[in-house]
């Protein structure tokens, strides 16, 4: 076995799971505080991408300033869904919201077609380019610099919402809803802050994930690998979306090397199949008991 190949594939694995990873975190986020399962995280990312593209590539913005632009307004749209889509429902049967975030998928990738048309495009290139070896083994520039970005920004995340008020404000309402109102906490506003970090970081996502391979109408097929990733990290759990992004990353890239990248979905459901029979509630998911 050439074990510079597999320690070269593997290092592309892990870099990849951490863009799985921070998509994974903006799902993770919703679902814990709303137990709603939003199943548009990909057309989140989508829209991140395009608006990024046309803050910097249609309206000439510098980058430093696109960048910022494309996640603020992605966090206001994640704020409009809330209150106009998600908000009405709360108390309604779960397959309810459920299937309106699946229209809302199909509404945003039918607004990219109508406003951006449904070719392929490129994004402005803002990362380094120079080659990255570690030892004898390459890594390819954009994955190992969007990677970083992502460990970064899950780290500034995990570390507002472990101390700042807000957080602390999600994390009780995570736990515990009726608790949360009884102590003073104004939930619906934490559920619209749920969303707009969401949306946010799926937009950050979307960004890097559309810098490496381009922006399209269908990259929210990106968003079932992230659905894969949250499943069997467990769908609460913070460790859960952060363990799979790698852990899912790593089988796909080593499937894609030794069998071939048409099997690489293949391999990703199996690992699901396997660890759901095991864990049916994921990795580190909460496991619910019901009393009668």
């Amino acid at each position: 076995m050439d074990w510079a190949y597999l320690f070269e594939i593997s290092l592309t694995g892990i870099a990849s799971g951490g863009l799985y990873a921070l998509a994974a975190l903006a799902f993770v986020m919703v679902y814990k505080a709303t137990r709603v399962v939003n199943i548009a995280i990909g057309e989140m990312l989508m829209a991140g991408g395009y608006l990024f593209f046309t803050f910097a590539a249609m309206w000439a913005m510098p980058l430093w300033l696109a960048i910022p632009a494309a996640i603020l307004a992605c966090g206001l749209l994640g704020a409009v869904i809330e209150r106009t889509m998600i908000r009405p429902l709360l108390g309604e049967p779960p397959i309810s919201v459920f299937m309106v975030t699946v229209g809302l998928g199909s509404v945003l990738v039918g607004l990219v077609e109508m406003i951006w048309t449904a070719d392929q495009r490129r994004l402005p290139e803002f990362m380094p380019s120079e080659p990255i070896m570690v030892g004898e083994a390459f890594l390819a520039p954009k994955v190992f610099w969007g990677a970083v970005v992502a460990a970064v920004f899950i780290a500034s995340v995990l570390l507002v919402f472990r101390f700042w008020r807000g957080g602390v404000a999600l994390r009780a309402t995570a736990s515990d809803q009726a608790a949360a109102y009884s102590v003073g906490i104004n939930v619906p506003r934490v559920f619209s802050l749920a969303w707009v970090v969401s949306s946010m970081l799926a937009a950050l996502s979307g960004i890097i994930v559309g810098s490496i391979g381009g922006i399209s109408s269908s990259m929210g097929v990106f968003g079932l690998s992230v659905l894969v990733v949250v499943i069997v990290g467990g769908l609460d759990s913070v460790l859960g979306a952060l363990v799979g992004g790698v852990l899912i990353g790593l089988v796909e890239a080593l499937a894609g090397a030794y069998l071939g990248g048409e099997y690489k979905l293949l391999a990703t459901f199996v690992v699901l199949v396997v660890i759901l029979m095991a864990r049916p509630y994921g990795l580190f998911g909460t496991h619910e008991i019901e009393r009668l």
